[in-house]
């Protein structure tokens, strides 16, 4: 772990940021809560403060966030340089470490994951990636072929979460950054943005690889395709520090009828037979069995405190697996043997390899080799935060299929389709479990067949050396629980790393490519390429196996899976509106609901997941829209959209409702507006909406209404 984090550290240096002042509007005590909310969050993450954001923007709903940790404006959090501050900061952590894993001679990990509000946001290493269309589409495949997740549906969501601001021009230019605005939005609080400056090892060494073949460019990183492209930082452009759920669903809001109420715990879902009623919690640094304070909520109560602790509330609530719950002496409410179980997490390969003769000028070891560039960095960076020192991790990657690394996928593939799946799997998995375990190993074997699942990822350093190496599809899974004999302590997390004998092939094969790339590749040969890690006298399954045991790291920091969205005789936690089985009023809203885990770092994809969400919320609320602001916008109002319609002879702004349910693209429903009070059904204001879609995608454009008959009264 350490090795990660000061090798990132290495590459990028760090930073000391001002400190942005805090708007804690909406901030209220334990002592000042009220009784009841409409809706109560349990996690003030990246999932959690997006579904409050959304729910509140009517000004009515209102809606309680409950956060382990505190509002912090460290410079470990803001900081954009090396973008791993979070990480290094004990403070912005918890403490939780792994069990021994079995098959790593007992060694232990730390679990990364955010204790402060914006959860894993505001400490992750600022890459914003996004899956391939296929790992979305796997999704929904659990269920149907008429199901709503997938790649085409969540899209709109995708757009709507992020606001993306196209790089400099001169240095997408100089760089050869490729991006496509259609696959983004430009509303979102949060930014997806990019460095005022690029490294040029980091363009020459990323199109090294269409030396090998069956390496293409994808033209965007939102595409949803594999290939080699640019992608950009969660980053505010003019701030230049780390844009997250805090900065973009949070900070300035300033509405009553959104609290967040932080350093609390919340101990169990109270309910009323299978109803959630509300929640209980204690301070953070209370014990399960303290005295607590009760909050109602009168519609939902909904989970977003991620992979490792919405599957611990649930269990601690009595929604999980009986035999768990009974050596636990906890009363089970609903029996669902899939919470806590179907853990993944991206697995980290150590790789070393430096190009000797790779004379490109500047490069990142100029930080900490050359004087007068470090002097010129720093300068650039005091005077107007431009420069190298506004690089996070890097913005450059491949995400390559398994096909084009390995020439025995189909080999590998065949072996998972014959496998006993259950074998994998600890001993007293429910049959319902080892189901849906089968059933993502059938859909994972096609995987390794295609194009378009990324199993590859490496990162590029902008130096001399090799970045991160990323097995991006294990095949293994771990397993989040609470300790039964001890319902206080943090949850007992498993990673079960290697448990599946044909993972240490596929992270051979993963390792013998990158080699090939580095070592025989026509476009590399020149720069002299040396092995350092695993040492060119690794060449066998076994000696890699043997390598693997002593150097891999479980985590990328991205666990999830925990309260799997499948069907529930596939061991599904939720169903496909996040609604927990067997229970009414309970969801769960965050990263532990991917059934599989995508090809990409999960932020993006999270704060997608609570998007599309939070519209299905907006629904059953009656679809409020909001008409205002500069520029259009499909993510406005509890799910439905905002932005200026022009509108010549009028000029005045618009607030419109959806008189019905609608579904996507409003064929259903019928709007009205209202100009100085006066509430009319226009047809050419619906039929503009229809055939220009701006309630149905984001456009990106401003949107010019016919002129009106109606004058402003």
């Amino acid at each position: 772990m350490q090795r990660f984090i000061f090798g990132l550290l290495a590459a990028s240096g760090a930073v000391v940021a001002s400190p942005r002042k805090a708007d804690a509007a909406t901030l209220v005590s334990r002592q000042t809560v009220q009784e009841a909310y409409d809706y109560v969050i349990v996690g003030g993450g990246t999932a959690g403060l997006t579904v409050a954001d959304r729910l509140t923007a009517d000004g009515k709903t209102t809606v309680l966030v409950i956060e382990f940790g505190q509002l912090s404006n460290s410079a470990s959090i803001t900081a954009v340089r090396g973008g791993v501050g979070g990480m290094t900061d004990s403070s912005l952590q918890y403490s939780i470490t792994s069990v021994p894993q079995v098959n790593l001679r007992n060694r232990t990990t730390p679990v990364m994951i955010g204790k402060v509000v914006g959860g894993s946001s505001a400490v992750n290493a600022m890459m914003t990636i996004r899956g391939t269309a296929e790992d979305y589409n796997r999704w929904g495949n659990f269920f149907s072929s008429n199901s709503s997740w997938t790649w085409n549906s969540l899209l709109p969501y995708f757009r709507r979460a992020l606001n993306f601001v196209p790089p400099n021009a001169d240095v997408a230019k100089s760089a050869n950054i490729t991006y496509d605005t259609s696959f983004w939005g430009n509303t979102s609080g949060v930014y997806a943005a990019w460095p005022s400056f690029q490294y040029p090892a980091s363009t020459v060494l990323l199109e090294a690889f269409k030396g090998l073949p069956g390496v293409e460019f994808a033209g965007d990183s939102g595409a949803g395709k594999t290939g080699l492209y640019w992608y950009p930082t969660f980053m505010d452009p003019k701030s230049v520090t780390r844009s997250y759920a805090r900065t973009g669903h949070y900070d300035g809001l300033n509405r009553p009828n959104y609290q967040l109420l932080t350093g609390s715990k919340v101990t169990k879902v109270v309910f009323d037979g299978t109803t959630a009623t509300g929640v209980a919690f204690v301070p953070a640094t209370g014990s399960t069995g303290a005295n607590p304070t009760i909050v109602k909520a009168n519609k939902e109560v909904i989970i977003a405190a991620g992979a490792i602790h919405s599957p611990q509330v649930l269990q601690l609530s009595g929604v999980g697996p009986k035999s768990l719950l009974d050596k636990a002496k906890i009363g089970t409410i609903v029996d669902l043997p899939g919470v806590g179980q179907n853990f993944q997490d991206h697995t980290i390969l150590s790789a070393s390899f430096s190009f000797r003769s790779l004379n490109l000028k500047p490069s990142t070891d100029d930080l900490y080799s050359n004087r007068t560039f470090s002097n010129w960095a720093t300068t650039l960076w005091n005077t107007n935060k431009t420069g190298p020192y506004s690089i996070a991790t890097g913005n450059a990657a491949a995400w390559l299929s398994f096909p084009v690394i390995s020439p025995r996928a189909a080999e590998i593939a065949s072996s998972l389709t014959a496998q006993n799946h259950s074998l994998y799997l600890p001993a007293d998995t429910h049959p319902t479990v080892a189901a849906g375990y089968t059933a993502q190993m059938k859909a994972l074997a096609s995987a390794l067949l295609s194009n378009g699942t990324a199993f590859y990822n490496l990162v590029m350093s902008g130096g001399s050396s090799s970045g991160m190496l990323i097995d991006l599809h294990p095949l293994s899974r771990g397993t989040v629980n609470i300790d039964p004999a001890n319902l206080n302590r943090e949850p007992l997390v498993d990673y079960r790393v290697l448990s599946n004998p044909l993972d240490p092939l596929i992270m051979a094969d993963i390792l013998r490519y990158t080699r090939k790339y580095h070592l025989d590749n026509p476009l590399t040969k020149s720069y002299g390429a040396t092995e350092f890690a695993p040492g060119r006298e690794v060449t066998t399954d076994k000696q890699f196996a043997d390598y693997l045991v002593e150097s891999i790291n479980p985590s990328y920091f991205h666990p999830v899976g925990t309260c799997a969205m499948m069907p529930r005789d596939l061991g599904g936690v939720v169903d496909e509106e996040l609604r927990v089985y067997g229970t009414k009023g309970l969801r769960v809203v965050d990263a532990s609901v991917m059934s599989t885990i995508v090809g990409a770092n999960t932020c993006q994809t999270t704060y997608a997941v609570a998007e599309k969400v939070s519209t299905l919320l907006c629904e059953t609320e009656g679809g409020r829209l909001t008409f205002s602001g500069g520029g259009f916008d499909q993510g406005g109002v509890c799910g439905g959209v905002k932005g200026w319609f022009v509108m010549p002879d009028v000029g005045v702004r618009l607030r419109c409702q959806v008189q019905k349910k609608y579904t996507t693209g409003f064929e259903n429903g019928m709007i009205s507006w209202s100009i100085g009070g006066k509430e009319s059904a226009l047809d050419s204001f619906w039929q503009f909406i229809y055939r220009g879609r701006c309630c149905a995608s984001n456009a990106n454009r401003i949107c010019e209404l016919p002129a009106s008959p109606y004058t402003q009264s």
